[in-house]
């Protein structure tokens, strides 16, 4: 027998809401649904037509990313089916177009939303190129993202480009680059490795392309690999963090005053009379010049190059190790 909802909003039953979202979240499941409510009509617009994958948190187990939508979907719910290569088979993603299905997977404790970078209707074009600055590890180490956030604007200036930037909601930054749709997916990707070599030479004290983690010295590792059919944390979006931060997008001018701690489902709320940066900050799609598209393409791909090299090192290692 189904249990009686706590409360209804837009014919979706909204049930066990003052359950903890999860451990260490701060925060109940209806301060989720509150949340995903009060950011619905400025976090719906990065969703919109995007294939979705969302990552959920049931109580007593470990989240879970959940790309195919479950059985138990209801019909109103928009899906899009895709056919993935790496697992051969075909996943059914949800489209999240509307504040009812949003209110859906918050039911459904879904707390984090990755979009893909393309939209339903156009799978060989992305929108935008994105930047994901990780910082190295520690407990403060967000002032480096920030540092890196500044040279991928000032490599994006030199680039004429422009670009808007939001915390990720956990440790680090991500910088969002519009773009027309004249180019494909694998020159967006090449412009991507471009932009972040250009950071890296504009201080590579501070900033590095090294994938491989024990090769970065403690920098910023300026990522490039969210091109293509990758998914990004989406603007507004909640974080399955000890105590529920949100990705939340600042001004540049800003972004110097600004902690990831400052941005969480309760708080986030009240700040939102202030101007909507993501809007007011995220240029028009924007052409890429030609030199910044030949210079990504004679960079090596990251995943493969880093494959390759730990394949390398893992063969040396055996070596040395046979011969001692």
């Amino acid at each position: 027998m189904a249990s009686t909802p706590d409360e209804t909003r837009d014919g979706v039953d909204l049930t066990n809401l003052d359950q903890p979202l999860f451990d260490g979240a701060e925060a109940t499941k209806r301060d989720l649904v509150d949340y995903l409510d009060a950011v619905h009509e400025r976090m719906l617009p990065e969703l919109r037509e995007r294939p979705l994958t969302v990552k959920r948190v049931r109580p007593r187990q470990q989240p879970f990313m959940q790309k195919n939508v479950p059985k138990y979907t209801p019909e109103w719910v928009k899906t899009v089916t895709v056919w993935a290569e790496a697992s051969k088979r075909e996943v059914s993603y949800a489209l999240c177009d509307d504040r009812r299905t949003l209110l859906w997977f918050a039911n459904q404790r879904a707390v984090e939303y990755h979009p893909t970078l393309m939209r339903a209707g156009r799978w060989d074009r992305v929108t935008h190129l994105v930047l994901d600055l990780d910082p190295p590890e520690g407990d403060e180490t967000f002032g480096l993202a920030v540092r890196a956030a500044h040279l991928v604007r000032q490599a994006l200036t030199d680039s004429g480009l422009k670009g808007a930037v939001k915390t990720s909601g956990a440790k680090g930054v991500h910088v969002y680059v519009p773009i027309d749709d004249q180019i494909s997916i694998e020159d967006a990707a090449a412009a991507t490795r471009a932009i972040a070599a250009r950071a890296e030479r504009v201080d590579p004290s501070v900033a590095t392309t090294a994938y491989i983690k024990e090769d970065r010295e403690g920098k910023v590792f300026v990522d490039s690999t969210r091109a293509g059919g990758a998914t990004v944390v989406a603007a507004y979006s909640p974080r399955i963090r000890p105590g529920t931060p949100v990705s939340f997008p600042v001004g540049w001018a800003d972004l110097d005053n600004v902690s990831p701690r400052d941005f969480t489902v309760r708080s986030a709320p009240g700040l939102l009379a202030s101007a909507d940066h993501w809007a007011a900050e995220l240029p028009a799609p924007q052409s890429l010049p030609e030199d910044l598209l030949e210079e990504g393409r004679a960079i090596p791909i990251a995943r493969v190059v880093a494959m390759h090299e730990g394949k390398r090192r893992a063969k040396a290692k055996r070596d040395a190790e046979e011969n001692k």
